[in-house]
């Protein structure tokens, strides 16, 4: 399947799933959440995939999360029941996921990387969840999924 705002590549077992939206920090609009939740689905319906990589096109980030001038541009916002990105609501996976953030993930990016089994960090990666000083939670899984993760979780610096 032909995607706009994704690539989805196949090497063996390995469905890799890049958010492609480099230009503005491949945040996330509704076509998008829509085009990840196919593509995670059809990962999920093939048995010859095993496991699954989400990463981000570009240096400079994995996801910022929400695409906020779209959606203060007028853009319509919605995500199909799997979720922010397709993951977020995707609660019966039996295949792992794993993670490989580069640059910033911040909010609903951050968001997707929890959503995921594993997380590989680059040393250039940044996460947080800034939707508290703009008055918002962080309702796509920040608030239940990084106070459990964060105790089982080493960071070494």
């Amino acid at each position: 399947m032909a995607y706009e705002f994704i690539k989805v590549e196949r090497d063996g077992p390995v469905t890799t799933v890049t958010l492609n939206r480099p230009e503005v920090m491949n945040a996330l609009h509704s076509p998008a959440h829509f085009e990840l939740g196919e593509a995670f689905d059809a990962f999920a319906a093939d048995p010859d995939q095993w496991v699954a990589i989400v990463t981000g096109a570009g240096d400079r980030a994995f996801s910022a999360g929400n695409d906020l001038k779209h959606q203060a541009g007028g853009g319509r916002m919605g995500s199909p029941p799997s979720g922010f990105a397709g993951l977020t609501s995707r609660f019966d996976l039996a295949k792992p996921l794993i993670a490989a953030v580069n640059g910033v993930a911040m909010g609903g990016g951050f968001e997707i990387a929890l959503a995921c089994d594993i997380i590989i960090a680059s040393e250039t990666a940044i996460f947080a969840l800034p939707e508290p000083r703009v008055g918002l939670a962080a309702l796509a899984g920040g608030m239940h999924r990084l106070p459990r993760q964060i105790g089982l979780t080493r960071f070494d610096q």
